[in-house]
């Protein structure tokens, strides 16, 4: 029988849990090494005591970028077999996080089918289901109601929810006083700000902030603060609405580790590339080190059907500069709901910029399968370039279509390849174009 409620609980405890165990394998640490970042704040491992499938991750300093996959349905989009189809994708390709976004109807029947299969984490927005849930408009929902629908994910088994604790009051003062080219683009920060204003009341999840905790708490949920006040352009990036609210954020997140709750931060949003790292910086310094999990940055806005790409470039500054968790972003972005399609796309482009920032950030054995691939492509061995390529399939797939007549280069170079070149002359043998063999 468990003697913690939370992870944190047991690590400020000294008690090494089974988890803590999984992510120290995982993660070329020693549990011991685990449980001192999680009692600290700056490792979280987010795992629902009712995710029965869920092969434990830790998100923060020292290990692995993470990368979280968005689906659901909507409205418009409304098929959950599709959206089935982009769980297997997220699996397949190693995602350790997806988020269900779902905002149309009875979500919690899908959501219930997710967790069940599911050995990744599993992440939630209270706020975008309250409405479908409770069947209510926005200006009839009453704090109570939010809490309800906070209640029942965790019931459910999610491991992390998105809680938009930090805009207050005092964060909605900056941000009207300032103005923005953007205003707000959270979908989750936009319904608070609206209830807020229609009713004239302070942000529940501020408000009744200890009540929530309570009930992460009861189920080892971690929260994840939102940003509800991040950029949606890079004309509005390091305002004053976005740092006043990373200022609450900092104070929520003491707040919930003084109840034993793990933390995520949620960060930007749109960014121009040179303001990335200070970001950086001044998310871990206001927020005492707590793992920082963004949404890109997307570095330039003018890319609508690429922004898998600007999103990934942003990304792996900031991984490289501190951030530990990634938000995929796909070429649907801005556009529509993305295909199965713009998944693929969107978690390839993640993972890239993942696992370029660990390169450069030194994890340990994050170099090892670079270090394979470039001694398979020093002997010209395709079909182990294949199995360690990410994504194999589609490198055998270009291979294949213009295959070379000698199958020890490939169709750009021919027998003019400088890796086959290189090989002959250090072999002894002569090298020769002109001449049929």
């Amino acid at each position: 029988m468990r003697t913690y409620k939370t992870q944190m609980e047991a690590a400020k405890k000294g008690i090494i849990t089974p988890e803590m165990e999984t992510v120290a394998k995982k993660e070329y640490k020693t549990p011991e090494e685990i449980r001192e970042s999680v009692a600290k704040g700056e490792v979280c491992i987010p795992c629902n005591i009712n995710h029965k499938s869920i092969s434990a991750e830790g998100i923060g300093a020292g290990l692995r970028t993470k990368i979280n996959v968005n689906l659901g349905i909507s409205g418009d989009c409304k098929n959950y077999d599709v959206e089935m189809q982009k769980v297997d994708m997220a699996l397949k390709f190693g995602a350790e996080a997806i988020m269900d976004l779902s905002n149309y109807g009875k979500t919690n029947t899908f959501r219930r089918e997710l967790i069940e299969k599911s050995p990744a984490m599993i992440g939630t927005v209270p706020m975008y289901d309250a409405i479908g849930y409770l069947e209510k408009d926005l200006l009839e929902i009453s704090a109570e109601d939010f809490l309800k629908v906070v209640r029942a994910h965790a019931e459910e088994g999610v491991d992390f929810m998105t809680i938009h604790a930090g805009i207050n009051r005092r964060a909605i003062e900056a941000f009207m006083r300032e103005g923005r080219k953007m205003n707000i683009v959270s979908r989750g920060g936009s319904l608070l700000f609206a209830w807020m204003m229609m009713t004239g009341n302070e942000n529940p999840f501020f408000e009744h902030y200890d009540e929530v905790l309570d009930i992460l708490a009861e189920y080892d949920v971690t929260i994840s603060l939102g940003d509800a006040l991040r950029p949606g352009c890079i004309d509005d990036s390091t305002d004053a609405g976005q740092i006043s609210e990373l200022i609450e954020l900092g104070h929520l997140t003491e707040r919930a580790w003084e109840k034993n709750v793990q933390v995520m931060v949620e960060g930007p949003g749109h960014m121009a590339m040179n303001e990335i790292a200070a970001n950086m910086k001044l998310q871990k310094r206001l927020c005492h080190n707590a793992p920082f999990y963004v949404l890109g940055p997307l570095v330039t806005d003018i890319f609508p059907g690429y922004d898998h790409i600007t999103s990934a470039i942003g990304g792996a500054i900031a991984a490289a500069s501190g951030a530990d968790f990634l938000c995929y972003v796909t070429p649907a972005e801005h556009l529509r709901l993305p295909d199965i399609n713009d998944v693929k796309e969107g978690i390839i482009a993640s993972r890239i910029a993942a696992h370029a920032a660990d390169i450069a950030k030194g994890v340990p054995h994050a170099r090892d399968r670079d270090n394979e691939m470039a001694q398979a492509r020093h002997v010209v061995d395709w079909e182990k370039m294949f199995e360690i390529a990410v994504d194999g399939e589609k490198a055998r797939q270009y291979f294949e279509s213009t295959p070379p007549a000698d199958r020890h280069t490939c169709s750009m170079c021919g027998k003019m390849c400088a890796v086959r070149t290189t090989n002959m002359i250090l072999e002894g043998k002569t090298v020769e174009f002109c001449t049929e063999k």
